[in-house]
């Protein structure tokens, strides 16, 4: 694809260098020809935690979910095992990997927070943006640091609980509602609605893609950490073992 066409798709517009991230940046990189994205926090030193599928979690299902999932395992270019990460036991959950792992060898996106509505319609690709503020970088990674120890982000899943999810969520600690639901990150709504809106006009399925944004929603709550790990731990669903 020519430099001209993918930045007209949006696909490069947020692309930015090494020397420019910030501890609590919320980064991404393309995978797979740009179907799919995988996002993280980078905490600074060139490290990012973020949350993986790990071990083949829905692999094999004969769909498009198995090159996405397979894609946001970390993997490092070159050496193996990384110099860096050493030889790593465990990529399931939340997990901190350096900044190459995470890149897999691709460039480095970042993800923006606090655009206007007509910014984000603008917008040609879901999954780069959002309408909710960020919360200060001190705040975020320790968000991201603290569901690391714990790994209690529940289990991976394309649609419903993802690495763009965990990433919106280290930045605002928003949630959806009493049941503390995700706010579903943009890229898998777009996938999850594609089906019907096709069948509206551009502009039609753009304002819905709006109004489900997390910055958008009226039932979007703040959800401190130490509530979504006990509420994890009540319901079955965190990962910690210990």
């Amino acid at each position: 694809m020519g430099s001209h066409f993918l930045e007209k798709m949006g696909f490069i517009s947020n692309q930015i260098s090494r020397d420019k991230l910030k501890a609590g940046d919320h980064i991404y990189s393309w995978r797979n020809a740009y179907i799919y994205s995988h996002h993280g926090i980078y905490i600074g030193d060139e490290k990012v935690i973020h949350f993986t599928c790990g071990g083949g979690l829905e692999t094999g299902t004969g769909t498009f979910l198995d090159k996405i999932l397979v894609s946001v395992i970390p993997k490092h270019k070159g050496d193996n095992p990384c110099p860096n990460c050493g030889e790593r036991l465990n990529v399931d959950g939340v997990i901190s990997s350096c900044l190459d792992c995470f890149l897999a060898g691709g460039n480095i996106y970042l993800f923006e927070y606090s655009v206007s509505p007509a910014a984000f319609i603008a917008k040609p690709r879901r999954g780069t943006c959002t309408i909710a503020p960020s919360d200060p970088c001190e705040e975020v990674i320790s968000r991201a640091k603290y569901l690391l120890f714990r790994n209690g982000f529940g289990d991976y899943h394309a649609l419903e609980n993802n690495c763009e999810d965990f990433a919106i969520y280290c930045k605002t600690s928003l949630l959806v509602g009493k049941n503390y639901v995700l706010g579903r990150g943009g890229q898998a709504s777009s996938v999850s609605a594609a089906a019907w809106l096709a069948q509206l006009s551009p502009f039609g399925s753009k304002a819905i893609q709006l109004f489900a944004d997390i910055g958008m929603r009226k039932d979007a709550i703040k959800v401190p950490v130490e509530s979504l790990i006990a509420r994890a731990y009540a319901t079955g669903t965190s990962r910690n073992t210990s």
